[in-house]
C-alpha cells in the first residue's frame, strides 16, 4: 500500500534516491543560510535589533545543510548536482518571491519594507518546511540512521515559524498591516504552485533512479496535483494567518550546532 511512511522508506534504503534526497535539501539550506547572512549584514538601522535573530536563522540553515551531508558521508556517498528543476529556493527566487539575489549582493542597506517582504515570504516557506518535518517527524523520529536528525531540524523549522509569526505582528502593530497581509498572500499563491512543479520534478527524478512503473507514477503525479488543487482553492489560507506563538523570542537565544547532532 502507497503511504507516506513506505514512499520516504523506499527513497531510504536506496543509495541513489537518498544521496538525491540529501543533496536537494542540503543545496535548499545552504542557500537559506545564505540569504539570511546578507540580510542580517543589510538590515536597515532602525531594525538592527533583528540581526542576531536573522543570523541565527541563517546559521540553523547552514546547520541543516551540513547535518544532510553527513547523513550522506555516513553512508559513504557524496551529493550529487541538484537537478534545476528540484531547485526550490532558486525557482522562488526567479518567480519574484522574497528578496533578489542581485540585492543582497550588493552593498546598499535594505528598507524596512524589504525587512517585512523577507519575513512574509519566509513565514510562507516556514509554514511548508515546519509541516514536511512534523511529518517525517511523525514517522521517522525513532529511526536510527536519520531519526536525530528529523527531530532536531523540526524543532528548528517550528522556531522559524513562531519567530515569523511574532515579527510579523509585531510590524502589523506598527502599520504595516496591509502590506503584509498583501505580500503573504502573494507569496503563498506563488509557492504553492512552484512546490507543486518541484514535488512533480523530484517525483520524476526519484522514479528514475527507483524504477518505479508509469503506474505508481502517475498516482503520485495524481497526488500531488490534488494537493495543489486543495491549496489552490483554500488551503493557501493557512500560509497568511498570523498569531502570537507560545514560544515567544524563539531566535533569541544562540544557535546549536551540527556538532550537537552528531
Amino acid at each position: 500500500m502507497l503511504s507516506v511512511r513506505s514512499l520516504f522508506q523506499e527513497i531510504l534504503d536506496n543509495d541513489e534516491s537518498f544521496r538525491l534526497f540529501c543533496s536537494i535539501a542540503a543545496s535548499g539550506e545552504s542557500q537559506g543560510g545564505w540569504e539570511n547572512r546578507r540580510i542580517a549584514a543589510l538590515v536597515p538601522h532602525s531594525q538592527r535589533d533583528l540581526a542576531p535573530k536573522i543570523t541565527r536563522h541563517g546559521a540553523d540553515e547552514d546547520k541543516h545543510g551540513r547535518i544532510f551531508h553527513a547523513l550522506m558521508k555516513k553512508r559513504g556517498l557524496a551529493p550529487v548536482e541538484v537537478p534545476p528543476d528540484t531547485d526550490y529556493t532558486m525557482l522562488l527566487e526567479r518567480h519574484g518571491i522574497g528578496l533578489a539575489h542581485e540585492k543582497l549582493k550588493g552593498a546598499q542597506p535594505l528598507t524596512v519594507q524589504d525587512i517585512v517582504t523577507y519575513l512574509a515570504h519566509s513565514r510562507v516557506t516556514e509554514q511548508r518546511a515546519a509541516e514536511q518535518m512534523e511529518l517525517l517527524r511523525r514517522h521517522f523520529a525513532d529511526h536510527p540512521d536519520i531519526g536525530r536528525a528529523v527531530r532536531m531540524i523540526s524543532h528548528d523549522e517550528d522556531n522559524h515559524l513562531a519567530y515569523c509569526h511574532e515579527e510579523l505582528l509585531r510590524f502589523a502593530y506598527t502599520g504595516h498591516g496591509r502590506a503584509i497581509q498583501r505580500t503573504l498572500r502573494e507569496c503563498a499563491l506563488a509557492e504553492i504552485r512552484i512546490y507543486r512543479d518541484v514535488s512533480l520534478a523530484v517525483m520524476t527524478h526519484m522514479g528514475r533512479a527507483l524504477g518505479w512503473p508509469k503506474t505508481r507514477a502517475a498516482a503520485l503525479a495524481a497526488g500531488i496535483h490534488a494537493v495543489y488543487a486543495y491549496e489552490r482553492a483554500v488551503g493557501w489560507r493557512r500560509m497568511v494567518s498570523l498569531r502570537m506563538p507560545e514560544h515567544r523570542d524563539a531566535l533569541g537565544g544562540p544557535a546549536s550546532t551540527a556538532a550537537d547532532y552528531a
